[in-house]
């Protein structure tokens, strides 16, 4: 899998779920949920979601990348 960055899947009744997922694969799912209901197979390093896209309320992406203690810049 490609460089992947954090989101989170936020659902009807407030449930969330995080993963990584790479650009292609974030692209692919903002595609299905645009697309509406049925199910998509999601494939992120922590396994393979099957998502129910009609309960999907929310699609978030982390911001840059974060990093802990000294950097040079």
């Amino acid at each position: 899998m490609a460089e992947a960055r954090r989101i989170e899947i936020g659902f009807n009744g407030g449930q969330v779920v995080s993963a990584r997922l790479d650009d292609a694969g974030l692209t692919e799912l903002r595609s299905a949920v645009e697309r509406g209901d049925g199910w998509h197979d999601l494939e992120t390093e922590e396994g393979n979601f099957a998502l129910d896209l009609g309960k999907v309320v929310f699609v978030r992406t982390a911001g840059g990348s974060h990093s802990i203690g000294f950097s040079d810049n």
